[in-house]
């Protein structure tokens, strides 16, 4: 018998309109990989918020973290230049709305 995998929590289905309230008040902590991220890309904080306000799930690319046990959940969409970006968030029970990394999907 192999090792028991541990249960995964389920998806939040309300993941987008949670982290678009998050966003409009402001209430949101980008973790120390997407600030990196952010300055490599060349993508401001208003890009991202503008593809969480406007953009769609992306379930195929969502992942789940064991060493965070949490889901990390994906949002793509265009900012108002057309720049096409990638978001992934997660929920902190602590911290709320994190901002996990950004992609260029053009790059």
């Amino acid at each position: 018998m192999g090792k028991k995998q541990p249960v995964r929590p389920p998806k939040n289905p309300n993941i987008l309109s949670i982290a678009r309230k998050a966003m409009a008040e402001g209430n949101y902590t980008p973790v120390d990989h997407a600030k990196l991220r952010l300055d490599q890309r060349e993508v401001t904080v208003q890009e991202m918020e503008q593809v969480i306000e406007r953009g769609h799930r992306e379930k195929s690319k969502d992942e789940y973290k064991s060493e965070h046990k949490s889901w990390n959940y994906s949002i793509r969409g265009k900012t108002v230049d057309e720049r096409d970006l990638r978001v992934a968030v997660s929920l902190d029970k602590t911290s709320g709305l994190l901002i996990i990394t950004v992609i260029d999907l053009a790059k």
